[in-house]
């Protein structure tokens, strides 16, 4: 299990950028009531009001894993996050790459870091995790949010859920130091969201209908298309199209 120091701060730029400034050692978690500029997927910003939610990034070292399989890393994140709202009463699905929605709204961003080392092993990772919590009203142009007090009317202790991510993602990540990279890979194929379902799409040549067929071990998402063609879309390169979006 990891051993986790907890840093508290009231406020800062953003919880990715803070963790290494607290010069920090493999399993520090740093925690924020607000975050000035924080940072989500495909450089958009991240709504959050301020003391209802969970903004935190959590520092490792993950030297046994080749650069080649950093997905796995994102793979046993996402896992986490549903383990620890499946502990709360919430379903969570994983939409790839490492979106948690409930339903078809967004519960939970999150955003990882690498860095390489010489000889091609990652030499730390920060991983940035927003999860929607306790708040109700999202005033910006999110187009789908949702959070757990929306999914069941209560409100919950933060701490609390919190302390369950960090307990599931410990047993994630000693699954993936002990060389388990199939169950991880299973169970996040299990959680998929959308997968072997027809729904449309977008990609560089316009709307179309596919499936989700797979995800590669490198991240490669694979989608049928009507047509019969199966194609792989790597981050950034197809859409999910939303009903609300």
């Amino acid at each position: 299990m990891l051993k986790t120091r907890i840093i508290p701060l009231e406020e800062t730029g953003s919880t990715n950028d803070a963790v290494r400034e607290q010069h920090p050692a493999h399993g520090d978690v740093v925690t924020a009531e607000w975050q000035r500029a924080g940072r989500g997927q495909k450089g958009n910003g991240w709504e959050s009001e301020r003391g209802r939610n969970l903004l935190f990034s959590l520092y490792l070292t993950p030297l046994f894993l080749p650069c080649q399989e950093q997905f796995r890393l994102s793979q046993a994140t996402a896992l986490a996050l549903t383990d620890a709202l499946a502990e709360h009463g919430i379903t969570a699905r994983i939409k790839w790459p490492n979106d948690i929605y409930a339903g078809d709204r967004k519960i939970a961003g999150i955003l990882i870091e690498n860095s390489v080392g010489m000889n091609g092993t990652l030499l730390d990772s920060v991983i940035g995790i927003g999860l929607n919590v306790n708040q109700t009203v999202f005033v910006s142009d999110a187009p789908n949010p949702t959070s757990m007090k929306r999914e069941t009317g209560r409100d919950f202790d933060r701490n609390a859920v919190l302390d369950a991510f960090l307990r599931a993602f410990g047993k994630r990540y000693a699954a993936l130091e002990a060389g388990d990279r199939e169950t991880v890979a299973s169970d996040y194929a299990a959680k998929l969201y959308r997968l072997g379902e027809w729904h449309p799409y977008r990609d560089a040549g316009g709307v179309f209908r596919g499936r989700i067929v797979r995800v590669e071990p490198d991240g490669e998402l694979l989608v049928e298309r009507d047509s019969g063609e199966i194609r792989g879309y790597l981050f950034k390169q197809i859409e999910f199209i939303v009903e609300g979006r």
